[in-house]
């Protein structure tokens, strides 16, 4: 299973949706998730059909970190034209994390 890292650190577990049906579904139907899901490639996403709010991270080609949001349920996200990818985990989870904007995150397995 892939980690998601910021600097040395090992912050979440990651699920990757690299496939245009698991970009496609995403995070609908699912109750919560541990850890964090990276869209590759995005640039924008939507919470329809979601039971619970998220915090999503857009990130450029090196997964350095454009923005952050938290969106609820039911939402349509603006697109940011220089992302590459999306990060969303719970609401709430990047705070923890200490996940914040230019920060270089790095996948490994």
């Amino acid at each position: 299973m892939p980690w998601l890292v910021a600097g040395e650190h090992v912050v979440a577990s990651l699920e990757i949706a690299d496939t245009r049906r698991a970009r496609r579904r995403g995070l609908i139907g699912r109750d919560g998730i541990e850890g964090a899901l990276l869209i590759d490639p995005a640039r924008s996403v939507h919470t329809f059909g979601m039971r619970f709010a998220i915090d999503v991270a857009h990130l450029d080609a090196d997964h350095t970190v454009l923005s952050i949001v938290t969106m609820a349920p039911g939402r349509l996200g603006r697109p940011r034209w220089r992302a590459h990818s999306v990060l969303e985990a719970e609401a709430g989870s990047f705070q923890h994390w200490e996940i914040e904007c230019g920060m270089q995150l790095e996948v490994r397995e």
